[in-house]
């Protein structure tokens, strides 16, 4: 007998929340989706099933769970779907390639002990100089602009070059290949258009860029990450394949600069929106570190990254998920939990203290370029704010326009007055 036929209605399944493929208003979405509950279901662009944690333990829970794959060839109950579904294909650019993002158990450590040379502290501290020479490059171009009385991007002129040229210097990418590297990064962070066009034409670029800069450091090699890396797949090549050489490169590359681009974006932001807190950091009543981790927490980098998956059932927080489900990792939702950071988890603080942001991952997926990352913001926030103590937003802060990606947290462009 049914639950009908006896006259008791079951309760009914939660319906799919669409994830707004824009990201127009991640704050908002996040408070929306966790109002309805610690796991949700949603839909991603194209109508991509998959769960979504809204709070900080869950999510947390779920990361360091042997339980969540990230491999989906293994473990994602619907991946041989995409072929059939050509408004999912643009997923193909962060679950069809095979590197550490995509890797799980002794195939993600191989591939984590290769990169990781690169990201070592002793490698992360040797580039302090280049970071602060670059970074006075650039300051010294934005006060020529100044100088002139231009309204200035801060996005394109100091934000995204300065991880931009670190990254391709890391990894020897040539000066005719740095526009299509960012190129196609931006492409693969925009979710706004679902087409099997944009999936095909990310795909394309993904296999003529990344195969033209490991051609040229064959016929060039330096003292960079691809030459190394390119060594290991000639003379080790059970440990790298050749897929897994170029998507390893669209990793670490993209990894590693566009999340610094919006880290450094985003600062500059929300310290102009707060001068009260911005004085505080200028007389030393708090530290950039502390800036920096609020930063992370409030606005991270990437507010949403797909996928992991559920290799058995997993009973969380009163909620199932099926094994073969997929799970999307929710930096910014948990960032503003009220349940971790309190009633005023939205707001930035720079006098929190919240040290304990997930936004680079925890675990054995905790982001290897993290530091870096640090010490790319540590160098260029504080010398910034030093040059233009009279910097101020060229737009009211509700005209700037986010990254049209609910992957990505930052703006598309960032006016500045210098003085």
């Amino acid at each position: 007998m049914t639950a009908t036929q006896t006259g008791i209605e079951s309760p009914a399944e939660p319906l799919p929340v669409a994830i707004d493929p824009f990201g127009a208003d991640i704050p908002a979405e996040s408070a929306r989706l966790r109002a309805l509950g610690p796991v949700v279901p949603v839909e991603l662009p194209g109508g991509i099933p998959a769960w979504a944690p809204t709070s900080y333990d869950t999510l947390r829970t779920l990361i360091l769970d042997p339980r969540v794959s990230k491999d989906p060839r293994k473990h994602w109950a619907r991946f041989e779907e995409i072929a059939a579904r050509p408004s999912w294909g643009w997923i193909l650019g962060w679950v069809g390639v095979i590197n550490m993002l995509s890797t799980y158990g002794p195939d993600h450590t191989r591939l984590r002990k290769l990169v990781a040379p690169s990201f070592t502290a002793r490698r992360t501290e040797s580039m302090r100089p280049r970071v602060e020479a670059i970074t006075e490059q650039l300051l010294t171009a934005l006060d020529e602009a100044a100088a002139r009385g231009e309204t200035v991007d801060l996005r394109a002129g100091y934000a995204q070059p300065l991880p931009m040229r670190i990254v391709c210097e890391l990894f020897g990418v040539p000066d005719h290949l740095v526009g299509d590297v960012g190129r196609l990064v931006t492409a693969i962070i925009d979710t706004t258009d679902p087409s099997p066009e944009h999936a095909a034409s990310v795909q394309r670029q993904i296999g003529t860029v990344l195969p033209a800069l490991i051609a040229y450091k064959a016929e060039h090699p330096g003292d960079d990450m691809t030459t190394e890396l390119i060594r290991v797949h000639d003379e080790e090549g059970d440990r790298l394949s050749d897929e897994e050489l170029v998507c390893t490169l669209l990793l670490v590359i993209g990894a590693g600069y566009e999340t610094t681009v919006n880290l450094i974006g985003n600062a500059v932001v929300l310290l102009l929106r707060h001068p009260e807190q911005l004085a505080a950091v200028r007389a030393g009543e708090i530290g950039w570190d502390a800036v920096v981790d609020e930063v992370l927490r409030v606005a991270p980098s990437i507010a949403s990254l797909p996928l992991r998956f559920a290799v058995t059932d997993i009973d969380i927080a009163g909620v199932t998920i099926p094994a073969g489900d997929a799970i999307l990792t929710t930096y910014a939702a948990a960032g503003h939990d009220p349940a971790h950071y309190g009633d005023d988890a939205a707001a930035f603080d720079v006098h929190r203290g919240a040290d304990d942001s997930l936004a680079f991952g925890i675990g054995v997926h905790r982001c290897i370029g993290a530091p870096l990352a640090r010490v790319e913001a540590l160098t260029a926030l504080p010398r910034l704010f030093e040059r233009f103590p009279e910097m101020r937003l060229g737009v009211e802060p509700e005209r700037l326009k986010q990254v049209p990606s609910f992957i990505a947290y930052g703006w598309q462009e960032i006016p500045i007055v210098l003085r």
